[in-house]
């Protein structure tokens, strides 16, 4: 297998975010009559897809992983048989840069940029960090509050911006959540300057329903939220952008120890005056699991960054890797809505895992299982396995790919007909760093530690990434045209 081409930045360092196993592929292919070790499950239909950066051009200064185009990879599964795709999404950055960058990334001073979000962050709208299913189409998003992109979820077809019936305004956050029972999507959108945060949702029928905007003391940094079966929750944390750096065209952030996290229950349609705030131990969160009520109580479950920011000094490039680094744990926090109290604990204080997911027909209701990535302890962001949590008997289950092999977030897939939330399969791409090969890994959910009962063997190597989704053969009947 030829080895990947490097595209480098114009700092002249070897950044480990454009090498290995995150360098960068540059053909948009199709891919059918794949080798497959073992037997895919007739029972597992439908479209695995994940999200994440891919460089086109090499980088106007220096390069931070979050710079890259989005591309989706997708692995269509029918029958016992599978079909690989990957396609950039067309955004309007991608449009706008032709033959080469024009935009400088996130540790670049941005005045000079083309042009970028509503809220008038000057970076590029890449969308390339989720894959949320609603309605019929995949909506691609960025970190940083941008545009959802709409595609097709097997042609990977980008359809243009979801305007939701031309009822969205402003830029929209990288994790909304769905409601399957309801139809209803979940979001919100914050910006350097108020309104901090808006929240917002569009309701079955694709529109936008209800938007309001919510107080905060400052400008923050939410990246996730969640919801429960009357409520969504907010959060407001003490890690957010430095000003005065921002203002010198510089990307700095500062997590405040002597603030609490903050983390507001709202009624699902509610109004500004209507959410609570509950105190919490100062940390950041990039990941929720789910939440859900239990009598006077709301269960939340995430991933807990106790340590959010960089450590040390150095080189700029340094200083990212080390900003860059997950260091999580799973996490239980319980707000009582009788007392206002907040209680919390460590629900694995052990493992560093993150980029959890649970079965997406469970989301805001109690849920048993939770699917994590396991984060080796390295210098970079590498995915050595999963976990499995069973939030009823507290046992876990572990799968590891094995020396230099690593994979991506797993979404559960339910098998045609299932009962439970773990009657089905994880899907997760597996890329072998020795070898430059990637492949797709089938286990089965109730017990990860069998390994994999299919390895479906790929023509083209895929880069480490972010999220991903899985969008069952029922959901695919209703796809836009």
């Amino acid at each position: 297998m030829a080895q990947p081409v490097v595209i480098m930045d114009e700092s002249g360092e070897p950044n480990p975010y454009l090498l290995g196993v995150y360098a960068p592929v540059q053909d948009e292919i199709t891919a059918e009559d794949l080798t497959v070790i073992g037997q895919i499950p007739a029972d597992l239909n439908g479209v695995y897809l994940r999200n994440g950066p891919n460089a086109r051009f090499p980088m106007r200064g220096r390069y931070h992983w979050f710079d890259g185009d989005g591309m989706v990879h997708a692995m269509h599964f029918e029958n016992g048989t599978a079909r690989y795709r990957n396609r950039y999404v067309r955004t309007q950055a991608f449009h706008t840069e032709k033959d080469r960058s024009l935009w400088t990334g996130v540790m670049e001073n941005p005045k000079a940029n083309p042009f970028g979000n509503t809220r008038g962050l000057n970076l590029k709208d890449s969308a390339n960090t989720d894959v949320i299913f609603h309605r019929g189409k995949v909506l691609a998003t960025w970190y940083l509050c941008g545009s959802p992109y709409a595609l097709d979820p097997l042609s990977l077809e980008t359809l243009g911006v979801e305007t939701f019936l031309d009822t969205l305004t402003g830029d929209f956050m990288a994790h909304p959540k769905v409601d399957e029972r309801t139809g209803e999507l979940f979001w919100f959108d914050y910006g350097p300057r108020p309104p901090y945060l808006r929240y917002g949702v569009v309701g079955a029928g694709g529109a936008v329903e209800h938007c309001v905007e919510l107080e905060l003391p400052g400008a923050r940094l939410p990246h996730d939220m969640s919801i429960t079966e009357n409520y969504a929750i907010l959060m407001d944390l003490p890690l957010y952008q430095d000003l005065d750096a921002a203002r010198q065209g510089r990307y700095k952030l500062t997590f405040n120890r002597e603030l609490p996290s903050r983390f507001g229950v709202i009624p699902r349609r509610g109004c500004p005056d209507q959410i609570r705030w509950f105190d919490a131990k100062p940390c950041y969160i990039y990941h929720v699991v789910n939440s859900w009520e239990s009598g006077e109580e709301i269960i939340l479950d995430v991933c807990r960054v106790s340590r959010p920011a960089p450590s040390g000094t150095g080189s700029p490039l340094a200083r990212m890797i080390s900003y860059l680094k997950l260091d999580a744990r799973l996490y239980r926090y319980r707000f009582n809505l009788v007392t206002g109290a907040t209680r919390e604990e460590y629900v694995d204080g052990d493992h560093n895992t993150e980029f959890p997911s649970i079965d997406a027909r469970r989301t805001g209701q109690p849920s048993r299982y939770a699917y994590n990535v396991s984060v080796k302890e390295a210098d970079t962001n590498l995915f050595d396995g999963l976990v499995k949590y069973d939030n009823v008997t507290g046992a876990k289950q572990t799968y590891y790919y094995g020396e230099h092999r690593y994979g991506s977030e797993a979404p559960f897939a339910p098998r045609d007909g299932a009962t439970g939330e773990d009657d089905g399969y994880l899907v997760s791409f597996v890329t072998d760093e020795r070898e430059g090969r990637s492949e797709v890994q089938i286990l089965d959910a109730a017990d990860l530690s069998a390994g994999p009962l299919a390895r479906v063997l790929l023509p083209q190597r895929v880069p480490l990434g972010f999220h991903a989704t899985w969008v069952r053969a029922d959901q695919l009947k209703g796809r836009a045209a």
